[in-house]
């Protein structure tokens, strides 16, 4: 799975799902531009530059760019500085999403919650990935891709009425993506991950009475922390995707790692495969 010579750009990449995906493609050998809020170390640990090192490390070259989603003209200047300093992209990841600010809503019914959830999730969610598309684009040669994190959530009730909206807003907006970049050569996907043992779900998480560490969900499930995906198996799962020639037949379509992880044969960085269990969202 050679990435040499390739671009990427993954949003959101200063902790958790986006690090992990920065990582494993500078281990593929690109680079990968990490881009986030975070530049100093705040309440949860990682920033943009910790990730580019870690890329650098892995094997890769990793260029850390501040950028706040939120703000368009942030975006377009990211994609303008890919644009000076590269001759073109070939992958993106669009990945930033504030899991912190979503958590205080799980278990609250709509009605409940302020207006302001609905731009927090659907905003900093669906729309940055619109926004980042639509500037990243214009750089894309045949053969690119563009890869949309979103969930099971798209499908069933996970969390709260704006999640699943703007998920399932993320799955059509990558299938409409595919229609008309399918011409340019260009794929698209959306990805779902399992639950992902990221530094937010592991600050969340308690030890039982009998030494496990769990993470307890509003409707009563408890899962097993050890049984989630580290943030490098969807990484994997995105480097297996950008390696194989035939993915624009695929393209539109939903993958989920535990599939990917079939069809490429890997494995999360212990050896194992998260059972199919894990794939909750």
């Amino acid at each position: 799975m050679d990435l040499k010579g390739l671009v990427a750009v993954v949003t959101g990449a200063s902790r958790g799902v986006g690090k992990g995906i920065a990582i494993e493609l500078g281990a593929a050998g690109a680079t990968v531009y990490v881009t986030g809020r975070s530049t100093k170390p705040g309440r949860l640990p990682g920033t943009i530059g910790d990730t580019a090192d870690e890329v650098t490390q892995a094997g890769g070259t990793g260029i850390a760019v501040a950028c706040d989603h939120r703000d368009d003209e942030q975006i377009a200047a990211l994609f303008a500085r890919v644009a000076d300093e590269q001759s073109g992209l070939d992958i993106l990841v669009n990945n930033v999403f504030s899991a912190p600010d979503m958590a205080p809503t799980m278990g609250h019914s709509f009605w409940d919650l302020p207006v302001g959830v609905w731009d927090q999730i659907v905003g900093l969610g669906t729309r940055a990935h619109y926004v980042a598309a639509v500037h990243a684009v214009p750089l894309m040669p045949a053969g690119s891709m563009i890869a949309n994190l979103s969930s099971p959530g798209a499908a069933v009730y996970q969390n709260n009425v704006a999640y699943g909206v703007g998920k399932a807003a993320t799955d059509k907006m990558s299938s409409d993506m595919a229609v008309e970049l399918k011409d340019r050569g260009v794929s698209v996907f959306s990805i779902w991950p399992g639950l992902v043992r990221t530094e937010f779900l592991l600050a969340a998480a308690r030890t039982t009475a009998d030494g496990r560490t769990v993470l307890d969900f509003p409707d009563g499930r408890m899962f097993e922390v050890g049984q989630a995906e580290t943030p490098r198996f969807i990484g994997r799962g995105i480097v297996g995707l950008a390696t194989d020639p035939t993915r624009l037949d695929r393209s539109g379509g939903i993958e989920t790692t535990a599939g990917l992880a079939v069809r490429y044969g890997f494995t999360d960085v212990d050896g194992a495969t998260p059972p199919l269990s894990a794939q909750i969202g």
